[in-house]
């Protein structure tokens, strides 16, 4: 298995995984929205995708994607990761490991000193996997949102 950094020429391959994701959260699955929200993040550098392929083949395992972000109190940017999804057939191989670990690694290229993520709450395997990677619960801050 390989992890690559996607591009939009990967639209293809990214798109039907991410719209499993957004349903796996419940959403609709909306193809032509989806494709371009992530066209949209790609071209306007909004956002870094990864992909894990296998090596042979080339057919995508899994992607996550992370953002970048800001932090007024400690004066320096930060990653939030924004999604993790593996195909069903591939769980269980260390897909998500690998493509968080190499999203970690990245981080610490550029510099980023904190890497944040949000789960649901009844999502147990991924809170389970974040923690087995080194991600703690936030003892200091609760997440607010607010639907506008």
């Amino acid at each position: 298995m390989r992890i690559v950094q996607a591009n939009v020429d990967r639209l293809d391959d990214i798109t039907p995984l991410f719209i499993k994701y957004r349903e796996f959260y419940g959403q609709l699955p909306k193809p032509e929205a989806s494709r371009r929200f992530l066209n949209d993040r790609l071209v306007n550098e909004q956002a870094v995708i990864l992909l894990a392929e296998e090596e042979d083949s080339g057919k995508v395992l899994g992607f996550c994607q992370f953002i970048p972000s800001f932090s007024a109190l400690t004066l320096a940017a930060t990653w939030v990761l924004k999604g993790v999804y593996v195909v069903e057939e591939a769980r269980r191989q260390l897909v998500a490991d690998k493509l968080i670990n190499q999203a970690k690694h990245l981080a610490r290229e550029a510099g980023i000193k904190r890497m944040t993520v949000m789960t649901g709450e009844d999502n147990d395997a991924a809170q389970s996997l974040y923690r087995s990677l080194g991600f703690s619960d936030d003892a200091d801050f609760n997440y607010f949102a607010l639907k506008l």
